[in-house]
């Protein structure tokens, strides 16, 4: 879980970086930035994918007490 939430913070720094050359003038940071968006928008689907099974494990655990 803790290496989601670390590829997260690893994938925006990503982009905040191309983000910053593309701004400058770069446009091939552009693409850069837009691929690194697109890594952030897996890994949170991917994150709140365990956030839900998570949740429902906990909600079996308690219903089986």
């Amino acid at each position: 879980i803790m290496s989601t939430i670390a590829q997260i913070k690893e994938a925006v720094e990503a982009w905040a970086k191309e983000d910053e050359k593309f701004e400058s003038g770069n446009n091939a940071a552009g693409t850069r930035a837009r691929k690194a968006l697109a890594e952030v928008g897996k890994l949170i689907k991917a994150r709140r994918n365990e956030i839900t099974a998570e949740k429902n494990a906990r909600k079996e655990a308690k219903a089986s007490k």
